[in-house]
């Protein structure tokens, strides 16, 4: 088994080469408009160079398409990355609920790289037929259709799915075989209970709405958590303080993005060692998430020109690179 991996390793090795600097980050960043912006990515071979003209939804759409159809080349079994495309899944879920009861399709809301694309999707939830969903989503399903089609209750709805994401990925992660995927889920986890306490905080949802969106983690207590939620900001950052994201909790004494940017930059240097582990699956796991993480700066300094805010502001933004 120490050589499953060897030829796609080595595809990767060839990929990582592809991906953004730092400095090429700060060359996009640099430029003076969205419009230019744009240009400078579809001049990175970014987007779909059959398609005459692309938005900024279909090129990284494109980008994140390539990612996973390069993968699956090298991968036969794509069910080892289902921590990382979980999320995708279950917000396609969410997207057909949504849809189905509001009754009209809004452009690019699906990812079609999941395991059950949107239309699929739409038409499992139109015949709410729920055992043509994964067992592990079924309940949920259940529940966050009950949630918006007969409660309308919108916000409840995101929390069931939000929660039965979560679970999921845990779940997912006791399987795999590989301990930067266990490592990569539990962050993942622990970082969406703590996006909770303080949306919940600043919206005054009370602990038992907390605690039911919450999922439980290795790294957190979710109970100690929501206890702190309610008690305000002050107490969310003293108690993260004597956890393993007390870095978190000084970013988040900054402001949200700040915090949101210190999350993601903790998974780059989780995954950074990978590069020199040409055995496992762990080299196409942190190029994967690497690849993400590119698309995800990309999206964020696109936003930021078309709203155009100021350099500074979105190079406080502005993700840590894999290579």
């Amino acid at each position: 088994m120490a050589d499953k991996y060897i030829y796609a390793v080595a595809r990767i090795r060839a990929l990582e080469m592809t991906l953004m600097s730092q400095a090429v980050i700060e060359q996009l960043v640099a430029t003076d408009s969205y419009k230019k912006a744009v240009q400078f990515i579809i001049e990175k071979g970014w987007g779909d160079s059959d398609k005459a003209s692309m938005d900024e939804n279909d090129i990284l759409r494109a980008e994140t398409d390539k990612t996973w159809a390069a993968v699956a080349e090298m991968v036969d079994d794509m069910s080892v990355f289902d921590v990382i495309r979980l999320p995708d899944l279950y917000h396609n879920l969410k997207a057909a609920i949504k849809t189905v009861v509001a009754g009209e399709t809004p452009a690019h809301v699906f990812f079609d790289n999941a395991e059950i694309d949107g239309q699929k999707m739409l038409s499992i939830v139109s015949d709410k037929a729920w055992d043509r969903l994964p067992e592990h989503m079924r309940d949920c399903a259940r529940e966050a259709w009950d949630c918006m089609a007969q409660a309308g209750d919108g916000q409840m709805c995101d929390a069931v799915i939000d929660r039965g994401t979560l679970l999921a990925i845990m779940q997912a992660a006791k399987k795999a075989d590989d301990s930067l995927l266990r490592d990569y889920a539990e962050t993942t986890v622990a970082v969406a209970d703590i996006k909770i306490a303080v949306r919940s905080m600043k919206t005054g949802k009370n602990k038992n709405f907390m605690k039911r969106a919450m999922a439980e983690c290795n790294t957190l207590d979710i109970d100690r958590l929501a206890t702190a939620a309610v008690a305000g900001m002050e107490e969310i950052e003293r108690y993260l303080a004597d956890t393993a994201y007390a870095g978190g909790a000084e970013a988040l004494s900054e402001s949200a993005s700040a915090f949101e940017r210190w999350c993601d930059n903790r998974i780059i240097e989780t995954i950074k060692p990978q590069k020199y582990n040409p055995f496992t699956v762990g080299p196409i796991v942190a190029y994967i998430l690497a690849r993400l993480n590119e698309i995800k700066t990309v999206r964020i300094i696109l936003t930021c020109k078309l709203n155009q805010l100021p350099e500074e502001a979105i190079r406080e933004r502005v993700r840590e690179m894999y290579v």
